[in-house]
């Protein structure tokens, strides 16, 4: 049953992630990889303050498993950053890529961390 409610929370997750990247592109239209940026920060966040909310609550732990991987899996999405990364590589855009990457892994995990931290 768990996996079922994944399937569903998860396509929950994914047309999030559609809409807010789309509504980001359409009104700045030049932003592009940062899109994608800006939902795996905020994935981050949501994630971290999920964990910090749960740390310590003795739950099923189907609900964090749909949460987590659900929607939170399903809104972020490491796979097109890495994507927009070899893009940027594959257009010479050596100091871009590396930027991007490495802004991207930190701001995330800051963004997780600092989630977990204020939700205990």
């Amino acid at each position: 049953m768990t996996a079922l409610f994944v399937v569903l929370v998860g396509g929950f997750g994914g047309s999030l992630r559609l809409l807010v990247d789309g509504a980001i592109r359409y009104r700045w239209t030049r932003m592009g990889q940062w899109a994608t940026f800006v939902v795996n920060v905020t994935g981050s966040l949501v994630l971290g303050s999920l964990a910090g909310l749960l740390a310590g609550h003795s739950i099923d732990g189907s609900l964090e498993t749909v949460l987590a991987t659900g929607l939170c899996g399903g809104y972020t999405t490491f796979s097109t950053a890495s994507v927009e990364t070899v893009r940027l590589l594959q257009e010479r855009r050596n100091v871009a890529a590396v930027t991007y990457a490495t802004v991207s892994l930190l701001v995330s995990l800051g963004a997780c961390a600092l989630g977990y931290v204020v939700a205990r």
